[in-house]
């Protein structure tokens, strides 16, 4: 399956000039609340993820909110495994209460894009307070141009590469493009 192509088909590659949840300014934006609106997108794309995580030791499939949410279920239903999620509270990455984990627990991560891979490490460490381990992060886009590393191997759909800066170097800001930012993922920047 071309990852490129479901991006096309579902409009959610967006051009203009965006502030990503890293911080940090794009040009272009993967909108990935546009890929969750197709379910059989979803469930083609997770079945992917869910091809290349089947020799890894998984007992807990994990999604950050929000992004990875849909993502995770999907990909821990088709591989039978259990599912959590992680969320913010008082700007601290946590574990919804509720689930049912145990230390030892082999995991992997899913995430929709990663770009720093911030929010990611977000939830390695709060992953290894519960003693549980990572055996991998899988996501659809990595937009780190190799950057975004782990103490586990980092397992993309395809890879993008796309110029972000820090907002006192934009060009885009300095053109008076206007700045959305889209997404929303409770991270204070």
């Amino acid at each position: 399956m071309d990852i490129q192509e479901v991006l096309k088909e579902t409009n959610a590659l967006l051009k203009g000039h965006f502030k990503l949840t890293s911080g940090r300014h794009s040009e272009y934006y993967v909108e990935k609340i546009k890929i969750i609106h197709y379910p059989d997108k979803v469930e083609i794309l997770c079945k992917e993820i869910a091809n290349k995580l089947k020799d890894y030791p998984i007992d807990v499939v994990v999604g950050p909110a929000y992004g990875g949410i849909a993502l995770a279920y999907e990909v821990a239903r088709q591989m039978g495994k259990k599912f959590i999620f992680t969320q913010r509270k008082d700007d601290q990455m946590t574990i919804r209460s509720g689930f049912d984990i145990k230390a030892g627990d082999n995991a992997v991560i899913i995430e929709d894009i990663i770009t720093t891979g911030g929010s990611v490490v977000e939830v390695i460490d709060v992953l290894k307070e519960y003693q549980i381990n990572v055996q991998a992060v899988a996501c659809i886009v990595d937009r780190s141009a190799g950057k975004a590393q782990f103490e586990c191997p980092l397992i993309p759909l395809t890879k993008l590469s796309f110029d972000t800066w820090e907002e006192q170097d934009c060009p885009l800001c300095k053109n008076n493009i206007p700045l959305k930012k889209p997404g929303a993922s409770d991270k204070k920047i």
